[in-house]
């Protein structure tokens, strides 16, 4: 069997990008299982949601927005802590970045160790690696719940935590009137989960749960399409639940019986391909996931900092 490339570092092809309004003011930028973006028009500002991973990829991504809206970027929400997902903001030129407390916290935490390691997990999404300025630091956080006012007749924009997931920070964006929901990697459709940095057992239940209720009826996950419509929210859901549920079983039998992280990689992997394996992602993400769970599952309550010597270790015993 040949060997598999180290997690994403042999996928150098590009993904299509797709634009779409929502509804009058909302947006959402899809690309093939790459990271989703998206915006929110307020009646004199933007409010823009995630920052991808550096400065050259934000600013493509403004280059679109600008065909639709030339309106200032007033806030600029991330949903956690991760440098594809973060590095991105100094292109977004916002008067306020705004996230969890807990991800204000993990950047200082861990912030270089995961930018080191996601670039050289991901290159291709690193375009223009050096134009990053640094790690990407909140201006104002939040514990719960924060109502942005996007003024006029366009409403409330509710910034909600919604629990424990795929890291101990997400949050995600709800638009009551138009029940359009920017869900964060706590929902992906149609694409593998990275659990890495996160608390399984939470999300797959009371996190999950809450994001349910919101009822939404257009959902934008981490990666994957726009679901459209309650049923379709509600299988995006669903289907991140199922394959948490599936790795939550598969790991926590092979600990019963006394069997080693291979053995409970192998058969996570095996439950998990026949329905997920050609999502986005699946092989770069299971080595990682399974490791982190087996943590979990041994009382291991924090998810331990990754570094590119440890991406290099776990991959090299589990896919190798």
């Amino acid at each position: 069997m040949a060997q598999k490339s180290f997690a994403s570092s042999g996928d150098l092809t590009e993904k299509e990008q797709t634009l779409e309004v929502l509804d009058d003011g909302v947006y959402a930028l899809t690309a093939e299982g790459d990271p989703n973006v998206g915006a929110i028009e307020g009646e004199d500002f933007l409010v823009c949601f995630e920052a991808l991973a550096t400065p050259v990829a934000a600013g493509e991504w403004l280059a679109k927005l600008r065909e639709h809206t030339d309106k200032p970027v007033r806030y600029l929400v991330l949903s956690h802590y991760h440098a594809v997902r973060v590095l991105g903001a100094s292109a977004f030129d916002a008067e306020v970045i705004v996230a969890h407390e807990n991800t204000r916290a993990l950047v200082a935490e861990r912030g270089k160790e995961d930018w080191e390691s996601e670039f050289g997990r991901m290159p291709r999404l690193a375009k223009g690696a050096d134009s990053v300025p640094g790690l990407t630091w909140p201006t104002l956080t939040f514990s719960d719940r924060l109502t942005i006012d996007l003024g006029g007749d366009r409403g409330d924009l509710v910034l909600q935590y919604c629990g424990r997931g795929h890291t101990e920070g997400d949050i995600v964006a709800w638009l009551p009137r138009q029940k359009i929901l920017f869900a964060g990697d706590l929902v992906e459709a149609e694409a593998a989960l990275y659990t890495g940095d996160a608390f399984h057992r939470d999300w797959a239940s009371a996190t999950l749960d809450r994001v349910k209720a919101f009822g939404a009826e257009a959902l934008i996950g981490g990666r994957g399409a726009v679901s459209r419509g309650r049923d379709a929210v509600d299988a995006a859901i669903e289907q991140t639940r199922g394959f948490l549920d599936v790795m939550i079983r598969g790991v926590a039998a092979v600990q019963r019986a006394g069997g080693t992280l291979k053995e409970a990689f192998e058969r996570t992997h095996a439950a998990l391909a026949p329905r997920y394996g050609h999502w986005p992602i699946f092989e770069h993400c299971l080595p990682f996931d399974v490791s982190r769970l087996w943590d979990e599952l041994s009382g291991i309550e924090r998810p331990v900092i990754w570094t590119a010597q440890r991406d290099r270790e776990v991959w090299d015993q589990l896919q190798g």
